[in-house]
């Protein structure tokens, strides 16, 4: 069975100290590579001695060990991230040497072990899979559709095209409801509400918080 993808609501931090060693964890939502990278920069701190971090959106990701030996780092931090099943996620790890080498197994525990305990106690959302469909209905239809549209859970409409025949729209369908929903307007309408195109394009996104 196929886990439920989450994200973050909000940035979470956690700290601990490992052999005279501090490790501080950021993590937040990031839906872009540039965010990606903004978040990085906001959230390294240039006084510490290393800033690893990793990164996933969809089926992009990143790490680095920023200094660290190679894989002691960044992979186990995105290991945490993918062990939650989280999506839309990047963590920063920082490192204020202590004094006392770890070696690389207390290292990958400590990095890994850090991003794993601030994402485990971060509030989480679910993130629903949505399709693209484009529908066109008449103008008489339009306001009875959108309102029943609007009162679908996550169900979201992304652009509103006037042409002569009526209203089209572009919609962002749940893939589990979306032949229940398409239906739905059909019905509605009594078969005027015309099916454009559909499954066209998928998309991640966050569910509405409660």
């Amino acid at each position: 069975m196929t886990r439920t993808l989450h994200s973050l609501q909000r940035i979470e931090t956690f700290a601990q100290e490992i052999k005279k060693s501090r490790f501080r964890a950021l993590a937040g939502p990031v839906d872009s590579e540039q965010a990606v990278r903004d978040f990085i920069a906001a959230y390294a701190d240039t006084g510490a001695n290393h800033n690893c971090w990793a990164w996933r959106v969809g089926q992009a990701y990143r790490f680095s060990d920023d200094g660290e030996p190679s894989g002691t780092a960044g992979k186990p931090i995105l290991q945490a991230i993918d062990g939650q099943a989280l999506d839309g996620v990047a963590v920063v790890v920082t490192r204020w040497f202590g004094g006392i080498l770890l070696g690389s197994g207390g290292l990958m525990r400590a990095y890994g072990g850090t991003a794993a305990t601030c994402l485990r106690v971060a509030d989480k959302q679910p993130i629903v899979l949505r399709l693209k469909s484009v529908i066109r209905c008449p103008f008489s239809d339009f306001s009875l559709v959108k309102s029943r549209l609007l009162g679908c859970a996550d169900v979201r409409i992304d652009h509103e095209a006037f042409v002569s025949e009526g209203v089209e729209l572009t919609l962002a369908l749940p893939q589990a409801d979306l032949a229940a929903i398409l239906a739905m307007v059909v019905d509605l309408t009594a078969g005027r509400v015309v099916i454009l195109g559909e499954d066209e394009a998928t998309s991640l996104s966050p569910a509405p918080s409660p």
